[in-house]
């Protein structure tokens, strides 16, 4: 069966944030903070186990006292910014306002890199006639960093978490981007790599293919697949 609509994840699907030592590199310097480096590694090898930083890895543990707000995280941006900078103030850095400075650090466009092949499946996608929309567990507008990329062009909507109070795998927010893409939900595919998250489409009828979320040198075609679904072949 031939899709008419694609639902794509965010983070770890079409785009991958910058690693946690870059990150907190960024920070430092635009703050005028000065470390030595062996500092710099200890205090990013630390944020990345407390899962500091969105986008990156996991919290190895979440606190007790952060629990709910990061159960609820994706549903509004208040809680999005309190579970993340709680993560980021379990390790100890030179300066109090560095917290928040990582967690805005995280939505600027440069702090993102799309995938290879994001563009290219994109583009092909919309030349043959699949409408397509963003459907991410996230606490910010993440439009400016496809405009910034060049692939808003591509994207006919958005369906984001915060601004709709349902997080994946709720089908509510699958359904969101159906019915903006104005198609039914079993002629659609949704793409992720989320096994939990992204599959929940599968209960409102969507497809769904999976992609590794690794880093974008070790992933240069893992999108292309989702050409086949589109009436052709991938692209070489």
């Amino acid at each position: 069966m031939t899709i008419k609509g694609a639902l794509f994840d965010f983070s770890g699907t079409l785009f991958r944030v910058e690693p946690t030592d870059a990150w907190l590199r960024a920070v430092l310097d635009a703050s005028g903070t000065a470390v030595p480096e062996e500092d710099l590694q200890r205090y990013a090898r630390l944020l990345e186990e407390a899962g500091a930083l969105p986008g990156g890895a996991p919290p190895r543990v979440v606190p007790p006292h952060l629990a709910g707000v990061w159960e609820s995280r994706d549903r509004t941006a208040e809680d999005h910014r309190a579970a993340y900078t709680g993560l980021a103030r379990q390790v100890p850095l030179p300066r109090p306002e560095l917290y928040d400075a990582l967690y805005d650090r995280h939505m600027r466009p440069v702090a993102w890199r799309p995938y290879p092949d994001a563009a290219e499946v994109l583009g092909e996608l919309r030349r043959r006639g699949v409408r397509i929309a963003v459907v991410s567990n996230i606490g910010w507008d993440l439009r400016p960093v496809f405009r910034a990329h060049g692939l808003d062009e591509f994207v006919d909507a958005y369906a984001l978490s915060y601004e709709h109070g349902a997080q994946k795998p709720d089908p509510r927010l699958f359904r969101v981007a159906c019915e903006a893409l104005g198609v039914a939900p079993a002629d659609a595919v949704m793409v992720g790599d989320d096994r939990r998250a992204d599959a929940g489409a599968a209960r409102l009828g969507c497809q769904v293919r999976l992609v590794d979320h690794l880093p974008v040198e070790r992933r240069p075609d893992g999108l292309r697949p989702v050409l086949e679904l589109a009436g052709g072949p991938a692209a070489p």
